[in-house]
């Protein structure tokens, strides 16, 4: 194990979101998890019990607001609330998965700017850092006035391709649409390969429509590359214009494999020969297929949790 800090005041702390993820990083740190307990009552309320003393202690909350986002977050932030009574030195919050981020800004009139109202919550409920990995928008940083380490998924991403010998000029790698071109340029410039975009109109959420394709893809292998797949109707839509265009064969990664509603089986009824995503959020049952792989994060966010505990950069973890 690289860590030891079995007898130290650094705490990691799990709740109902992704308690495979915690365990992993606390296995990576070489810690057992703290000892807590989430109860609901018949009305549905949430009680949160913390079953050993962390009076001066750092505190690390592993919690994905991924499905059921409401209650996920109603859980983290009486759980922040409880670290914050009984006297911990610091309440770290590690988020994996930010719901709510992609509503980041007024799109129309008399919209809320609910990533915004989720950063407020998180800072009110006396959260002091919150660790994050892949915003949907980078400026939701800027929607915190307390300290921020913003962590991405793009170098494990892209080291699972280079490790199937994935690069050069015979790949190319494609954004979605245009907010992801530099997301896909990241991970053009790790494997040495050309980016591509395809040009899309979205009627309204959910429904994706291809224009065109911006770059060569004739007779070459692509990885479409996105921070998060919901109902994979962009994705799948995507990879058929490749393929049209084309391309060889057609591969498919993402940080936060939401995957919702009819998304499974687009993917399995698609040309996507696999689907990469990370453990960020939680797969249950129903949306595991042969076509998707999953990375674990586990290791990136323990490395994270020891560099803040020990006051060194985070950045380094970018390389």
């Amino acid at each position: 194990m690289p860590y030891q800090y079995a007898n130290s005041n650094l705490k990691i702390f799990s709740l109902s979101s992704n308690e495979p993820l915690a365990s992993s990083i606390a296995e990576e740190m070489g810690v057992e998890l703290g000892k807590s307990s989430v109860k609901h009552f018949s009305d549905g309320e949430i009680q949160i019990s913390i079953e050993e003393s962390i009076r001066g202690c750092d505190v690390f909350i592993v919690q994905s607001t991924s499905a059921p986002v409401n209650e996920n977050l109603m859980e983290l932030l009486i759980m922040i609330d409880a670290v914050k009574r009984a006297s911990a030195r610091t309440v770290n919050v590690v988020m994996p998965y930010y719901g709510y981020a992609r509503q980041d800004r007024k799109a129309r009139s008399r919209e809320p700017i609910t990533a915004k109202l989720v950063a407020n919550l998180l800072e009110t409920a006396g959260a002091t850092r919150v660790v994050l990995l892949d915003l949907h928008a980078p400026q939701i940083q800027g929607f915190f006035d307390i300290l921020i380490d913003h962590l991405v998924g793009v170098p494990l991403l892209s080291d699972h391709f280079k490790s199937k010998g994935f690069e050069g000029n015979d790949l190319v790698i494609v954004s979605p649409d245009h907010g992801g071109v530099t997301r896909a340029r990241k991970m053009a410039e790790r494997l040495k390969a050309p980016i591509a975009i395809i040009d899309k109109r979205r009627p309204k959420p959910n429904v994706a429509e291809v224009m065109n394709i911006v770059g060569n893809v004739e007779g070459k292998t692509c990885i479409l590359i996105d921070d998060i797949i919901d109902t994979a109707g962009t994705i799948t839509i995507g990879a058929a214009a490749l393929k049209e265009s084309g391309a060889k064969e057609v591969y498919a990664c993402c940080t936060h494999p939401v995957l919702s509603g009819p998304a499974i089986e687009r993917i399995e009824n698609s040309v996507i020969k696999e689907l990469v995503v990370t453990d960020s959020i939680q797969l249950s049952e129903d949306k595991k297929s042969p076509k998707i792989h999953q990375l674990s994060v586990a290791k990136l966010l323990a490395d994270a949790i020891v560099r803040i505990y020990e006051n060194k950069s985070v950045s380094k973890l970018f390389d």
